[in-house]
């Protein structure tokens, strides 16, 4: 099974192989074509290891895209599974100096064998490079009244250009004893083609495709088919120029007999590719046909395949994915009195209170506007899901109490119905008497993701199932159900919560979402040590001592958020997953009651 770290790695192999499928393909219905058309579909697969889809979906997203009605699907799912992003995996803060987890071994063994595979490469691209290097510092000036410089050396090397910017022909100076003029004339034809096509570039990039991805086969296989096509490329240009074919086919074979191919696919020489074959073609002297109408489309239908294609997707995602649509459920307050805490009380004890009593009865008292809000979405109080907003709605408080209509709890409920319902009336309120316009929408992003760990959960179970849950709830209520006491620096208690509980509770103090995905149900009792701060803590005024608490939070021996999770027998772990996330468009203060 695929490590999640690897699966945006892994989706991406398997998209570049797809596309190299598509290549392979268009080149057979593009046989009788020119060559250069079909060097230019390979160099197309190999520039697609190098380029995601990701960052077209991203390209996508920026660009954005108006809504779609609701339902529609504008792409096939299959379209839209090609395009899943290539997103390189976050690492996990990990304590210094702590020993790496032993799930993380496979992922260090393949990024030490790439390494090793990718420095095999470099030195040997080096090794021949240097000896290039070398032939080219000793050779002198020709001047051959070419649009390229000509140097002469003395080693055995094929004619041959080198370099991408300041391109420049080497020729062994031997070569007029062993070639005749003519053949002499097709053969730096043959070189000149290779500079007016930047075959050295496209060499160079494909080169450093084969670094990265040394350990793909396909990547390899793609190399052969350019050197195949690039030669029959400037083979046909030549053949256009030449008025004999066996004149430039004998001095090919001249060279080859008496000179040493280039090592490097970087350096455009005359004998690379099949040469058997590449003289039966250039003696058979077949004109490669244009392409038609039909081949045309063929080659813009494949081009807006792979690229259009992931760019549409992400401008299709960077619309919400749910836009704003009013609960299913249309539930309101019977009574409702709201009152804005102007107290100046400041006492620590003082703190917000948030309620949900029997009856469906809401009691909210010097709560900021913002946690108001937060609750309602069953939000996290400290998140960046919830956006937007005037200041005020930061600093004013208020006190709240509600009162449901009769009935509109059922007898009985327990306490995750009975705060949904109550969740979908503060909604409601929100919108009535703060008039408040809010813009939901679902977008992929980075997350923890609560998994379990090797060697399952070490959870307690609670003493009460759901059923039991009928009691009230709230902050500060630990034995009840679904609530939690405590923070980062007093770590969480509770007596009956779920692992989605946890995840929202500690998404209060983490850096990013955190998001169930253990599949574990039911009720579990949680007791934790406190944790190190994953957000940076503000700083104390110079020359004040630090308090007791940031003294607390700064010890070195108070365990990560990652290592609380781990005694539990789960793991925290980076991920991308579908977030909600809310907008407030506007808000006003409240009318009177």
């Amino acid at each position: 099974m695929i490590d999640a770290d690897l699966s945006p790695l892994a989706n991406h192999l398997w998209q570049s192989t797809l596309c190299v499928g598509v290549a392979w393909v268009l080149s057979l219905a593009l046989s009788k074509n020119r060559a250069a058309v079909r060097y230019w579909i390979w160099m197309a697969a190999s520039v697609k290891f190098l380029v995601p889809f990701a960052l077209l979906v991203g390209v996508g997203h920026q660009l954005g895209w108006p809504a779609a009605p609701a339902g529609r699907q504008p792409f096939p799912v299959v379209i839209a599974g090609i395009s899943q992003p290539f997103v390189p995996p976050v690492a996990s803060p990990h304590p210094p100096g702590a020993p790496a987890a032993p799930g993380n071994l496979p992922e260090i063994l393949l990024l030490g064998i790439w390494l090793s595979g990718f420095a095999v490469g470099l030195i040997f691209w080096w090794r021949w490079w240097l000896r290039i290097r070398m032939a080219l510092r000793s050779a002198t000036p020709v001047h051959l009244n070419l649009p390229i410089a000509v140097m002469s050396s003395r080693a055995r090397l094929e004619p041959g250009v080198f370099g991408i910017r300041r391109p420049i022909l080497l020729l062994p100076e031997t070569i007029t004893d062993h070639l005749e003029p003519a053949q002499l004339q097709a053969v730096l034809a043959h070189e000149l083609c290779h500079v007016r096509r930047r075959d050295n570039l496209t060499a160079a990039i494909h080169m450093v495709v084969e670094a990265i991805f040394w350990f793909h086969p396909l990547v390899w296989w793609i190399r052969t088919r350019l050197v195949d096509e690039r030669e029959r490329a400037c083979d046909e240009a030549v053949l256009n120029t030449v008025s004999d074919a066996k004149v430039y086919a004998e001095g090919i074979l001249n060279v080859c007999k008496f000179y040493l191919a280039l090592p490097l696919v970087s350096a455009a020489g005359v004998t690379g590719s099949n040469l058997k074959r590449r003289i039966e073609e250039i003696m058979a002297n077949r004109k490669a046909r244009n392409l038609d109408l039909t081949r045309r489309l063929l080659l813009v239908t494949a081009g807006l395949t792979v690229v259009a294609a992931p760019v549409v997707i992400g401008m299709m995602d960077a619309r919400p994915l749910r836009a704003q649509s009013p609960p299913a459920e249309k539930l309101s307050f019977a009574v409702a009195s709201i009152k804005q805490n102007t107290s100046d009380d400041n006492n620590p004890r003082n703190y917000p209170e948030f309620q949900f009593l029997p009856g469906g009865r809401l009691v909210v008292r010097n709560m900021p506007l913002l946690m108001i809000i937060a609750s309602a979405y069953n939000l996290p109080f400290q998140s960046d899901r919830l956006t937007g907003g005037p200041e005020w709605i930061r600093g004013d408080r208020y006190d709240i109490e509600a009162t449901a209509e009769e009935g509109a709890i059922p007898a009985g409920a327990t306490v995750m119905v009975r705060d949904n319902k109550m969740r979908l009336m503060i909604q409601s309120l929100l919108a009535d008497r703060f008039k408040m316009v809010l813009r939901r929408e679902i977008n992929e992003r980075q997350v923890y993701a609560v998994v379990v760990r090797k060697g399952g959960p070490k959870l307690q179970k609670a003493a009460r199932e759901e059923k039991d849950c009928t009691g009230s709830t709230g902050l500060g209520f630990a034995d009840s159900c679904h609530s939690f006491q405590g923070g980062q620096g007093r770590g969480l208690h509770a007596g009956a919560a779920t692992i989605t509980d946890i995840a929202l509770a500690v998404s209060n103090w983490a850096d990013r979402p955190v998001v169930d995905k253990t599949g574990l149900t039911g009720l579990y009792k949680i007791e934790t040590d406190g944790w190190v701060p994953m957000r940076p803590r503000p700083s104390h005024p110079p020359g004040e001592e630090p308090s007791p608490e940031d003294r607390a939070m700064a010890d070195p021996a108070r365990p990560t958020l990652f290592q609380i999770f781990d005694r539990l027998g789960l793991k925290l772990e980076s991920q991308r997953a579908p977030v909600e996330t809310f907008a407030i468009e506007s808000i006003a203060r409240p009318s009177a009651n």
